[in-house]
């Protein structure tokens, strides 16, 4: 398949975090890598990461993620519109109606990556996570040799992102309940935090400082990484949390007020393991967790395993699953499992488990892992009746309460119940159909749900792509949405702003220099202001990175070529004097003209808005 012609991709397709479609003029002079992934996809996830340091050096090359959907649900724009946002996803993605583009360019799974050089032909091709590793010794060589053919013109890019509002949460994801204290435990995923509530929504307190990152210590410091499973172990007066993109486990010292970390390295697992000491051992995207005295149930998704911590001992290990994604019933660690998602426990000890991938929900009962719902990993849809013939569309969450499974139904937009007497489902809340409507359960609207957990008679759901906690009375069969308050409570410190190199920065006025060496731009920042030298600044000309120097702590001077006009960027990631720890990326474009006599040029960089 390499070296002929690529593909040309569809400007009559939805185009996300572009202002237009991309045309052939766009691509040529860089290397376009296109990555075939699906939203639910853990291993798309996982690359994510991959993708950004990849993006960040090598400015020459565009990442344009090819959604092509597998569940129906990841099928309607606006819900891919939100991944992208929860997945802080900042290259255009296309979306790939019918498996058109899939085929023309022979995918093969989720994730597919597919490089084209800068004239426009196949140059490689992978599959699977390691892009990193795999491509960048390849990329540094290639732009050696395509180095005539390389040209970065401007992008017309709009990310998503920039219109979006947050709300008090964003994209909130499980819950635990301390019934005997009145409160609820919140993971609002994408602000990094745990929100700590009474039932009718008076917010007692916020864990974590917002900061996207790995951090122990006391609640205002500790760092999160989009955390997802909460488990309250009253014994103890402690919570557990499944620390997802951190691939970390973590406690909370509810009386301390401290948070640590007990298992993980902070490093995703790159190979499967059976068992270790906890803090030696690296996890894979953990999503939920379950305790009982002395032990921490965990739905290890990105193992497709169920995996256990002895909490004396400090150790891990398989509970069950072989790690090959599939539906398979049988002992615990020759069963398959695809991406395990939510757990609860009954009374009696058997432990359930959302099957998400599957489209299941499924059970380890002593040595044997069975399946009460779920054909396999391309069947699903929304049918209630009997376990044999209902279908599911990848549920996340679930809960077991008075003699069945309450399942947040994610993809179909639902609450079902599994009577596990008579072994039918049925639908409780939600039409199928996304939207947010308060009101009689099966007319009420919900967005993706993620959770859903029992307290006194009603049961609270996290309705996680409307941002916001709900409750479902059976009793008086309505659903209403939790006023949570006093707001200020959740208000924040926005932490500094991670590199982007899509931002669009703050325009200057365009500044003239004599060509000739050396031409230097000296940027002074304001009086209060200063730059961070620990983070990650950056600065481009044309689109090529340059290098600067901090002067001084307010002073920046960048070297540019000899001849040429063309276009400055720089992202600076700066502190007030003040309080060192409030940092901002400020981002600025300005033109460079020729036909001046001076060499250098000293710009004062305006003051900006602190919040």
């Amino acid at each position: 398949m390499t070296g002929r012609l690529a593909p040309s991709l569809p400007t009559h397709f939805t185009w996300l975090n572009t202002k237009r479609p991309l045309t052939e003029n766009d691509l040529r002079g860089r290397f376009v890598l296109l990555d075939f992934w699906t939203y639910c996809c853990i291993n798309c996830m996982h690359v994510l990461p991959e993708l950004k340091r990849l993006e960040a050096e090598f400015p020459e090359l565009l990442v344009i993620g090819v959604h092509s959907a597998k569940f129906y649900n990841e099928q309607e724009v606006e819900n891919v519109r939100a991944a992208i946002v929860r997945y802080d996803i900042e290259h255009p993605v296309i979306l790939d109606e019918g498996y058109q583009i899939w085929r023309l360019y022979e995918a093969q799974a989720w994730p597919t990556f597919v490089l084209i050089d800068p004239r426009g032909r196949l140059l490689w091709r992978s599959s699977g996570e390691g892009i990193y590793e795999a491509l960048r010794p390849r990329l540094i060589a290639w732009r050696e040799a395509y180095q005539a053919e390389i040209r970065l013109l401007p992008l017309p890019l709009a990310l998503e992102k920039h219109r979006l509002a947050e709300g008090l949460l964003f994209f909130p994801g499980k819950i635990a309940v301390d019934e005997a204290g009145e409160r609820l435990f919140l993971s609002d995923s994408n602000h990094n935090r745990i929100v700590v509530l009474r039932p009718d929504g008076e917010v007692l307190d916020v864990i974590g400082s917002g900061d996207e990152g790995w951090r122990d210590g006391g609640y205002t410091e500790a760092a999160f990484f989009r955390p997802q499973g909460l488990a309250y172990a009253p014994e103890e007066e402690a919570l557990y949390v499944a620390d997802t993109e951190n691939h970390l486990l973590r406690r909370i010292d509810l009386r301390r007020k401290a948070v640590s970390t007990i298992a993980g390295t902070g490093q995703q697992a790159r190979r499967l393991y059976r068992e270790g000491l906890a803090l030696e051992t690296p996890l894979n995207s953990p999503w939920d967790v379950v305790w009982q005295p002395g032990r921490l149930w965990i739905a290890m998704a990105g193992f497709h395993q169920i995996w256990e911590m002895d909490l004396l001992a400090g150790r891990v290990r398989v509970g069950a699953g072989s790690g090959w994604e599939n539906l398979r019933d049988g002992h615990r660690l020759v069963a398959a499992l695809a991406q395990p998602s939510g757990l609860t426990k009954d009374p009696h000890g058997r432990l359930y488990f959302a099957d998400s991938e599957n489209s299941a929900i499924r059970y380890i009962e002593g040595d044997t892992v069975k399946t009460l719902v779920g054909k396999g990993l391309f069947d699903f849809g929304d049918t209630d009746g009997p376990f044999q013939e209902a279908l599911l569309q990848h549920p996340i969450g679930l809960c077991w309460h008075e003699g069945g499974l309450y399942v947040a139904d994610t993809y179909n937009h639902k609450i079902r119940r599994l009577d596990l007497s008579a072994r039918r489902v049925e639908t409780v809340v939600g039409q199928g159909r996304r939207g947010y409507q308060d009101g009689p359960a099966l007319q009420a609207l919900l967005n993706e749900p993620n959770d859903i957990k029992p307290f006194r008679g009603r049961f609270y759901i996290t309705d996680t792509n409307n941002h916001r906690l709900r409750i479902w009375d059976p009793t008086r069969g309505e659903v209403h949405t939790v006023e949570l308050r006093p707001a200020e409570r959740l208000s924040r410190r926005r932490p500094a702003s991670r590199q982007s190199l899509a931002q669009e920065g703050e325009p200057l006025p365009p500044v003239a220099l004599r060509p000739g060496s050396p031409r230097q731009l000296r940027f002074r920042l304001p009086e209060a202001i200063e730059l961070n030298p620990d983070a990650p600044s950056w600065v481009q000309w044309n689109g090529t990175p340059l290098p600067f120097h901090a002067l001084s702590p307010q002073l920046i001077e960048v070297s540019l070529p000899e001849v040429g006009q063309g276009r400055l960027s720089l992202g600076l990631y700066v502190c007030t004097k003040a309080q060192k720890s409030l940092c901002f990326l400020w981002a600025y474009e300005l033109t460079v003209e020729e036909g001046s006599d001076a060499a250098v040029a000293e710009i004062a960089l305006p003051q900006k808005v602190l919040v």
